[in-house]
């Protein structure tokens, strides 16, 4: 196998990771945004916020806990982990393809 296959592979890899590793810091960022009452008419504060909402669109109201704080840690928390798994798994996989 040549080296720049292998190359191409690890790239690709790459761009995995930090995909999903960027999708978890925007929901983690959210979820602290949130816990700490940030200013949502900033602007930095409200694009976290559609962002995150997007992304964890498929888990909306998934818990629906009394305490707020709660819920947002589940309802946005549980998107980041299964993020980060799915894409450090496919990584793995494109890695490791022959």
């Amino acid at each position: 196998m040549s080296r720049r296959t292998r190359s191409g592979k690890g790239e690709a890899a790459k761009v995995i990771v930090v995909i999903a590793d960027l999708t978890a810091v925007i929901l983690g960022l959210w979820i602290l945004f949130a816990l700490l009452d940030a200013n949502r008419a900033n602007d930095l504060v409200s694009w976290v916020q559609s962002a995150a909402g997007w992304l964890a669109g498929w888990s909306h109201d998934l818990f629906t806990m009394d305490p707020d704080w709660l819920r947002t840690v589940l309802n946005y928390g549980l998107p980041a982990v299964v993020y980060v798994l799915i894409g450090h798994a496919l990584a793995a996989r494109v890695r490791a393809a022959a």
